[in-house]
C-alpha cells in the first residue's frame, strides 16, 4: 500500500494546480478553525458602537468540551476545496494519459483505485489532525477551565468528521471517473448540494422516510449542527451509530462505483 501511495504523491507534486488548491485549502482550514475567536470579539466590539455591550468570552464557542463539535462542524464547510484537488488528481491522468501509461506498465486498474482511496485516506486524516491541534490550543487558551477528562467530551466527533472528509472526497473520486472532464465536474460537484436539495424537495412530499439516507444528507449529518445550544435548543451532541453506518456504507458504495467505472472503460 505505500508503493501505491509513493506512486500517487509522486503524480501530484508535478501538478501546479495541485500545490495551489492544496495550499489554499490548507490555509483557508488553518485561518476558518483558528480565526473565529478573533471574528467574534470584532462583531461585539460593532455592537458595542450601538451601546450594547457583549461579553464575547462568556459564549462558550472555544471552551471545552464544545469547542471539537463547534470546530469539527466548522471545518466540514471547506471539504469542497479538497474534492477539487482529488478532482484534477483524477482527470488529469484522462487528460494526460498517464492512466493508460500506469495500465500498460504493470499496475492493475484495482491498484489505480487503491492508490486513489488511499490519497483520499491521506488528506483525510491531515485535515484531521490540523483541525485537532487547532481545537486543542484555543481551547486552552480561552477555556476558562480545562479539567481532564471533561475537556475532553466531545472529541469522538474527530472519528465523524473524519468520516465526513474522506466519504466526500469518496464522493468526488466516484464522480471524477464518471465525467473525465475537470471543468464539468467541478461544476456538478459543486452545485451537487443543490441538486440533492431540489431531489429531496420533491420526494420529501411521498417518501420524508428516506431523506435521511441520501448521500450528502447522511454525510453532512456527521457532525450535527451545534449552535443552537447557544439559544437554548437542544441538539445531539452525541455520534449515532447509524449515521456511522451509514457514512461507511456510502463510502463502500462510491469508490466501488469508481472502481466498476474504471473498470468497464475503455482506457
Amino acid at each position: 500500500m505505500r508503493y501505491l501511495l509513493n506512486i500517487e504523491l509522486k503524480k501530484m507534486i508535478h501538478y501546479r494546480t495541485f500545490w495551489v488548491v492544496s495550499g489554499l485549502y490548507f490555509f483557508l482550514l488553518i485561518i476558518w478553525s483558528a480565526s473565529g475567536m478573533e471574528f467574534l470579539k470584532w462583531l461585539a466590539g460593532f455592537f458595542d458602537v450601538f451601546g450594547q455591550r457583549i461579553n464575547i468570552n462568556r459564549v462558550p464557542i472555544y471552551h471545552f468540551p464544545d469547542i471539537w463539535q463547534n470546530l469539527f462542524w466548522g471545518a466540514g464547510f471547506l471539504k469542497m476545496g479538497l474534492a477539487i484537488m482529488v478532482v484534477i488528481s483524477v482527470t488529469n491522468e484522462y487528460s494526460y494519459r498517464t492512466i493508460r501509461q500506469n495500465i500498460i506498465d504493470g499496475l492493475s486498474r484495482e491498484n489505480f483505485i487503491l492508490s486513489k482511496i488511499l490519497a483520499n485516506l491521506l488528506w483525510s486524516l491531515v485535515s484531521v489532525v490540523i483541525v485537532f491541534f487547532i481545537a486543542l490550543i484555543a481551547g486552552l487558551i480561552y477555556s476558562p477551565q480545562y479539567e481532564f477528562p471533561y475537556s475532553l467530551t466531545g472529541l469522538d466527533f474527530l472519528f465523524t468528521y473524519f468520516l465526513e472528509i474522506f466519504s466526500f472526497l469518496s464522493f468526488s473520486l466516484m464522480i471524477s471517473m464518471l465525467i473525465k472532464r475537470s471543468g464539468l465536474t467541478i461544476i456538478l460537484l459543486i452545485h451537487s448540494y443543490l441538486i440533492e436539495l431540489i431531489i429531496k424537495a420533491n420526494v420529501d412530499n411521498y417518501f420524508p422516510s428516506i431523506i435521511p439516507y441520501f448521500p450528502l444528507e447522511s454525510i453532512s449529518s456527521l457532525v450535527p449542527f451545534p449552535y443552537r445550544r447557544y439559544v437554548f435548543q437542544e441538539i445531539r451532541d452525541y455520534i449515532t451509530v447509524e449515521s456511522v453506518v451509514l457514512a461507511l456504507i456510502w463510502i463502500v458504495v462510491f469508490n466501488y462505483l469508481a472502481y466498476l467505472t474504471l473498470k468497464k472503460r475503455d482506457i
